[in-house]
């Protein structure tokens, strides 16, 4: 599965897949092959990508268009 939201998303922050990398600390070709779907994003690497979009985990999975974070969870 090629995540072309991830790809997407890097644009349009203007940021280059070595810089997304480095966020990640993992090399630039590991990030490549992510967006890629060539190799599978790790769940943690996923909710940081989420987080550092503002946007939700499945937005980046293609699971729904809606583009906005769910809302934080209550603490109890």
């Amino acid at each position: 599965m090629q995540f072309q939201r991830l790809e997407d998303l890097r644009i349009d922050r203007d940021k280059t897949q070595a810089e997304i990398a480095e966020l990640l600390t993992c090399k630039r070709e590991v990030y490549r092959r992510y967006e890629k779907g060539i190799r599978e994003i790790p769940v943690w690497a996923l909710i940081q990508l989420a987080r550092y979009y503002n946007t939700s985990t499945d937005y980046i999975l293609g699971l729904t268009n809606k583009r906005e974070p769910y809302p934080k969870a209550r603490q109890q």
